[in-house]
This record gives structure tokens, C-alpha cells and sequence, in this order.
């Protein structure tokens, strides 16, 4: 099924936070940056030549990746991020002779490694740190408790010193845990690139390293407790515990937006808010901290309220007499809750017996062995309260504003949903799939059959009336998330004004991606555009039917009327 195809028709601008006063390298430390950076590239092209598998190479150029990216913007913040910027190259250097001869001796060494990963998104390759404690074994089975940590927001913060920061230093002499530090593509608050940043280290982390799954604890503190409430709360199943240190987790009070917003954007907000998530922390063990002096105490406290009023614990600490730091005495007793959470561990599926979950938006739609597939209305509170009666083995849910749900069907025999008739779980669609879907119709809910399940589940809708679902539910943003080209124009416009604010938009988009989102915008003319390349990305179209052939292909499935005098959308000019 194609993926989503997206029309520019408004500028693409997102706010991040500002960085420090940029500048060059002084001429002396520039002049060996190019030169052991062009040396760098070139053993890296060796190394990636005739390799099937790439993903080792990561390793090596991030190096070359941090020095190209600090270059290129001009962020030399302090008189040693030259030096830092030589060093991170003679590094990358070093690894990469290593690994010509075959040998990777920085994978699983005690203490702080920084290592990489190619994105999906762009195909950029982004860094990540693995700190191994000196307990590690790489021969045990053992599978290890995994800590991912979110750092603040940092002005000079960039990928040479994010790897300053953490490559060689020395482990906690305590530490039970393997660690792993997002570098969550700089200052975005890990939404976008920078949330898929988070889950695809986890990913590679997990693919290099033994981990229990079911003891990932997610922290941070300041933008990384923002993160902290973000990613825990919108993706509730994926750890034992979350704690948020200081951060937000709102838009208006965060901001300090004085006028009410519009009901879109009041809808909008409710994507990424974290205080409208408050109920899902029924589902995993939450905790929030601020100091008694700072601002963003406003959080814990906000996040506290909301869920004592939905019959939730979010416990908070509070850092007395202290400003926006940690209180020595209160991260004592936050990192006590996650080892008394990491010792329980999550729940053994097909535990727990018991959801109680909240989504706005389809993009954070699944909780354990629940998923929400559709909305009745999208941006609205979507809630689902399930409970599996044990003596009858019935699995009992009631939902709100939601038209397709998917249960595993291992969970229970049989359910009830919405007080409506039993309906067959554990055998229904002939027990061929691992999940059975349900829809909501006039007459109440139905469980569907193999062959509409199945065809469901492959995203078959061909010739199908177009239905929003996850990854495909928009708005915009979500494009960027997950793999897009952007799609230039080589025809005849039918606006030459507009064709020339379209090539300006593209380019600015580009600078800005660039800058903030730490990956080079991967661009294609309409007319390179194949079958393969619509089936498998976000396609990003600029300009108008008359000069990108892909937009004019579309144009027809599109909710929009666009002719050479106008556009119409809903009928209305």
C-alpha cells in the first residue's frame, strides 16, 4: 500500500530552542579538520565496500559525521571544540583502522562507548552512548537491565561534544545496569527524529547487548524529563518504570501563551501533551521530581494532580530549598524506585490482567496486548478500561470513542465489550492470527473474520475508502518520524510565483532539518519517483500539478480541487 503523500501547502516550521553564538574553527585547527576528516571519509568508503552488512561502520562514522555537522554550522561554542573536534577525528580514525583489520575491541568494554546507528528516517547515521558496567560479562547469558537516560537541553550542545561527554569515562562502581544515553538529534525535546532517535538506540542497544526487556527504565532530567514524561506516558508498555526530572509536559503553562489558543490547536496540543496521558500511568510505574525553587516544579505537580484525580499514583520529590538541579537526598530515593521497579520487573505477558489506557491521536495506540486501530474522532480522548474476569475467563472492556480495537487473543476466551453480547477471543478468525480485530457498528461490536483481519493487518485497502490508522494518521509532522523523501518539481508550473516560493520552501526546509534535525534531507526529482519508493516512504511533494508529475498522478485521490485558477477544499474556495 502506498504510504502517505503529503502536499506542502503551507510552510514547515517548528520552533527549537536557541542555540549559542555559532563560529568557524580558527583557520589552523580547520585546515587538519579537513584534512584527517577527507581521510577519515575515504577509510570509511573502503570499509563500507563490498560489506554486506554496514551497521559496523556506524561506529566509525559518527566520528566523521560530528566534525562534517560542527563544520558545516559553524559550531565551534568554545575555544576547545577545535581541539575536542581533532580528537573526535583521530578516534574515528582509530577505529577505523581497527576494524580494516577486523576488530572492534571498544564493543563491550567496561565504562562509556560511544557508538551508531543508521536512521531510517534519512539514512543519516546518529550517535548514541552504551556505558557497560564492570560486572559485564559478554559470554554470560545474563540478560541485563537496560537504564535509557535523556539529557537536558544543552546550547552548545552538538555531536562532538555529546561524544567529548561521554567516549572512555569510567563506570558507576555500583551499577547493576547497562545504560544507554540518546543523543535524540540535539534540542527538540525527543519528538520527531529525535523521539524515533530514542527507540531505534534502544533498538540497536538491544540488538548488540543482552537485555531484559522487561526491566527498561526510562529517565531524565530538565528537557530530559519532558522526554521522560513524553516517551513513558505515550508509549506506556515499553518499560518497568519512568521518572521525569523537572521538564514540562505541557504547551500553554511551558510556553507562557497568554492568548487562548484555537480549538485546532487545542486539539493539536493533545498529540504530545503529557498531562492528557496522566491515565496511562495505571500501566507503568511513574514518578516525577522538582526542586522546591524551580519553575518547572509545575510539572511533578501538574502530573501528580492529574492522575490522584483519575484514581492514579504518580508519586513525587520534592528537592527542598533547590533550584533546578537535582537534590542529592531526592535522586537517592528516585533511583531507589526504579531498582525496587527493575527487581519486579514488567508484568509476563499475557499479564497484566488489567489496562487502563488514554490516546488522542493513532500514532500512540498500543498498551500491552491492547490496541487501538481507529478513532470515531480523531485528537479526542480515546479511552479503554479492560479487566480479565479470571473465573470466567471473559476479558471485559468498555471504550470510548474508538471504532477498531485489536486483542491478543491469548489474553482471554472470550470478551465483552461495551456491556454488549460475549464475543469468541481466543479461537476467533479461526485462530490464525495473533491479535483479533473488533468493530464498532451500528448494532454494537463485532469480531472480524481471517480474511478481513488478514487483510487488515497487511494494510491491503486497495480500492477501500482511505482510513486514518498508525503511521498513516497524521498530521505533518508524523511524516518525519519514520522514512520521507521530498519529492522537487522538474515541469511547467501553472504558478511561477508559487513555483518560486515552493524551491524556497524546499531549501529552507532543508537548512533547517539540517541544523536541528541533524540529517541531510534526502531529496529526488518527480520524475525519479518509482513504485518502490512510494510503497516505502513519506513522499514530501512540492509544487503544483503542473510541475511535479507525482502531484498531478494524486491529485485526483486527494480531498482537494486544484485547477489552474484556484483550489477548493470541502467545497469551499
Amino acid at each position: 500500500m502506498p504510504r502517505l503523500a503529503i502536499l506542502t501547502g503551507c510552510l514547515l516550521a517548528v520552533c527549537f530552542a536557541s542555540a549559542a553564538m555559532a563560529q568557524p574553527a580558527p583557520d589552523a585547527e580547520a585546515a587538519i579538520i579537513r584534512e584527517k576528516l577527507t581521510e577519515l571519509n575515504s577509510a570509511i568508503q573502503k570499509l563500507k565496500a563490498g560489506r554486506e552488512d554496514i551497521r559496523p561502520v556506524a561506529d566509525v562514522e559518527v566520528f566523521a559525521k560530528a566534525a562534517e555537522w560542527i563544520v558545516r554550522h559553524n559550531e565551534f561554542y568554545k575555544p576547545d571544540y577545535a581541539k575536542w573536534t581533532v580528537d573526535v577525528l583521530d578516534q574515528g580514525l582509530k577505529r577505523a583502522a581497527e576494524l580494516a583489520e577486523k576488530r572492534t575491541p571498544w564493543f563491550g568494554r567496561p565504562g562509556s562507548t560511544i557508538l551508531g546507528y543508521y536512521s531510517d528516517v534519512d539514512g543519516s547515521v546518529q550517535p548514541y552512548a552504551v556505558t557497560i558496567p564492570s560486572s559485564y560479562d559478554p559470554k554470560s547469558p545474563k540478560r541485563w537491565p537496560l537504564h535509557v537516560e535523556l539529557h537536558g537541553r544543552g546550547d552548545t550542545l552538538n555531536e562532538v561534544s555529546f561524544i567529548r561527554s561521554h567516549e572512555g569515562k569510567v563506570p558507576k562502581a555500583d551499577a547493576e545496569y547497562i545504560q544507554m544515553d540518546a543523543f535524540g538529534r540535539t534540542n527538540n525535546a525527543y519528538r520527531w527524529a529525535g523521539e524515533t532517535d530514542v527507540l531505534d538506540a534502544m533498538a540497536a542497544t538491544k540488538r548488540l547487548f543482552r537485555i531484559d526487556d522487561r526491566r527498561v527504565t526510562l529517565r531524565g532530567f530538565s528537557m530530559g524529563g519532558a522526554g521522560a514524561w513524553h516517551l513513558g506516558l505515550h508509549h506506556p508498555s515499553l518499560w518497568s518504570s519512568v521518572g521525569a526530572g523537572a521538564g514540562f509536559c505541557d504547551t500553554v503553562h511551558h510556553l507562557s501563551l497568554k492568548e487562548p489558543l484555537s480549538p485546532l490547536h487545542q486539539q493539536l496540543i493533545r498529540i504530545y501533551d503529557a498531562q492528557d496521558y496522566a491515565l496511562n500511568a495505571f500501566n507503568v510505574p511513574t514518578i516525577g521530581y522538582g526542586g522546591e525553587l524551580d519553575k518547572q516544579i509545575f510539572a511533578s505537580k501538574t502530573m501528580h494532580e492529574k492522575a490522584e484525580q483519575l484514581g492514579v499514583k504518580i508519586p513525587r520529590l520534592i528537592g527542598p530549598n533547590t533550584e533546578h538541579k537535582w537534590h542529592p537526598d531526592s535522586l537517592k530515593e528516585f533511583m531507589a524506585f526504579h531498582t525496587e521497579h527493575t527487581a519486579a520487573g514488567r508484568p509476563r505477558y499475557p499479564a497484566p490482567s488489567q489496562i487502563r489506557f488514554i490516546t488522542y491521536t493513532l500514532k500512540y495506540n498500543a498498551c500491552d496486548w491492547l490496541i487501538v486501530e481507529e478513532q470515531i474522532k480523531p485528537y479526542e480522548a480515546s479511552t479503554v478500561e479492560a479487566e480479565v474476569d479470571g473465573a470466567t475467563d471473559t476479558l471485559k472492556i468498555s471504550t470510548k470513542n474508538i471504532s477498531v480495537l485489536q486483542v491478543m487473543r491469548d489474553v482471554a476466551a472470550n470478551v465483552v465489550i461495551d456491556d454488549g453480547k460475549p464475543l469468541i477471543l481466543g479461537s476467533a478468525a479461526g485462530g490464525l492470527l495473533p491479535g483479533v480485530y473488533f468493530e464498532k457498528r451500528e448494532g454494537g461490536w463485532i469480531a472480524w473474520d481471517y480474511n478481513q483481519s488478514h487483510k487488515y493487518a497487511a494494510h491491503d485497502n486497495e480500492g477501500d475508502e482511505p482510513r486514518k490508522r498508525h503511521n498513516l494518521q497524521g498530521p505533518i509532522d508524523d511524516a518525519f518520524m519514520s522514512p520521507f523523501v521530498c519529492v522537487r518539481p522538474t515541469g511547467v508550473p501553472w504558478s511561477e510565483q508559487q513555483n518560486e516560493w515552493a524551491k524556497w520552501t524546499l531549501t529552507r526546509f532543508e537548512g533547517e532539518f539540517d541544523k536541528w534535525m541533524r540529517g541531510k534531507v534526502p531529496v529526488v526529482n518527480d520524475t525519479q519517483v518509482t513504485d518502490e519508493l512510494i510503497e516505502t516512504k513519506h513522499l514530501i511533494l512540492f509544487g503544483d500539478p503542473g510541475s511535479n508529475a507525482v502531484l498531478a498522478k494524486v491529485l485526483a485521490k486527494l480531498p482537494v480541487k486544484w485547477t489552474k485558477s484556484g483550489m477548493e477544499v470541502g467545497g469551499k474556495p
